[in-house]
């Protein structure tokens, strides 16, 4: 299998039948199906960087097949299949050199408006709120614990999902309050926003659990992820890219020290190099020197490698 950095990187894609544009996929209509492309941009600080890393769309749509296909917390889900030279949606066949490897083909679901994040050590914003609070997203945990800690036990700590700006942590009530606006939006539904969400938290808890115990396994320490549910008829589904360096922090495990800033198969390496330019964060974002893409792909492709074996 040839290497994703041997493919022309794809930064942009002009298909029929556009949906939306994020930061990293462009999604279209495939019939009753969605079509998501993983392009190769990458985002640091929610500013899209102007060069893409070439073949990192096709590594997080590797990752996020093999972790569909091999945890069982992840059943159900969205995914119908990933686009090959074999099988591709109706309509897009000129287009299949920038959709092999990809581009996935989903079901269509209705996203819930918060995102599902899970912490199993102390990093991050979760560090910080705990250095004010001794809380992460309100939870109380043990005082005394340092920098990088793994936790007693895995955290959901869900946050909003901004249209502009950054997310922001909201508390377990507060976003069950968020739920249940959106669901009142939808006819129909009898779903209920506590038990709903509740039924989300444990499956994303275990979804952790999972991920976690065979990435420790390989070799990687997962820090904390996030995850995307949804309803399909009535049916919550896990959804968008699951536990890739994009939504995860990847550490390497024999390289852990407690205390400390890790090194990590990540963009946490791409955001560490922005953080030493005098850039406020908005765009335009700097230019990337090529050795700091290749860098940050050769880092998606050891995470790739490892967890995936591919």
């Amino acid at each position: 299998m040839n290497s994703p950095s041997s493919f022309s990187p794809v930064f942009k894609t002009d298909l029929p039948e556009l949906v939306r544009r994020g930061k990293v996929r462009d999604v279209y209509r495939a019939g009753a199906r969605l079509l998501i492309v993983a392009t190769d941009r990458i985002s640091a600080f929610d500013v899209v960087m102007n060069q893409p890393v070439p073949g990192k769309g096709i590594l997080l749509t590797r990752m996020s097949e093999y972790w569909l296909r091999t945890l069982p917390a992840c059943t159900p889900h969205h995914l119908d299949y990933v686009v090959t030279d074999e099988q591709v949606p109706e309509g897009y066949a000129p287009f299949i050199d920038q959709l092999v490897g990809r581009a996935m083909v989903v079901k269509r679901v209705d996203i819930l408006p918060i995102e599902c994040i899970v912490r199993g050590y102390l990093v991050g914003s979760g560090w910080k709120e705990y250095q004010a609070t001794g809380t992460v997203s309100g939870l109380r945990l043990p005082p005394g614990l340092q920098k990088a800690a793994k936790l007693p036990e895995p955290l959901f700590t869900p946050s909003t999902k901004a249209e502009v700006g950054h997310d922001e942590a909201v508390s377990f009530e507060d976003a069950v309050g968020i739920v249940n606006r959106f669901l009142a939006t939808k006819r129909g539904t009898t779903q209920n926003a506590r038990e709903l969400l509740e039924r989300v938290r444990s499956r994303a808890l275990e979804l952790y659990r999972q991920a976690a115990a065979h990435a420790e396994r390989r070799g990687i320490i997962i820090a904390d992820t996030k995850f995307e549910f949804g309803l399909c008829n009535g049916e919550l589904l896990l959804a968008d890219e699951v536990l890739t360096p994009d939504s995860s922090r990847f550490w390497p495990a024999d390289q852990y020290r407690l205390g400390q800033d890790q090194p990590s198969f990540d963009k946490q390496f791409l955001r560490d190099y922005l953080e030493s330019l005098n850039w406020n964060k908005q765009p335009p974002p700097p230019p990337l020197p090529e050795e700091i893409i290749a860098k940050t792909r050769e880092r998606y492709e050891v995470a790739c490698r490892l967890l995936t074996g591919a």
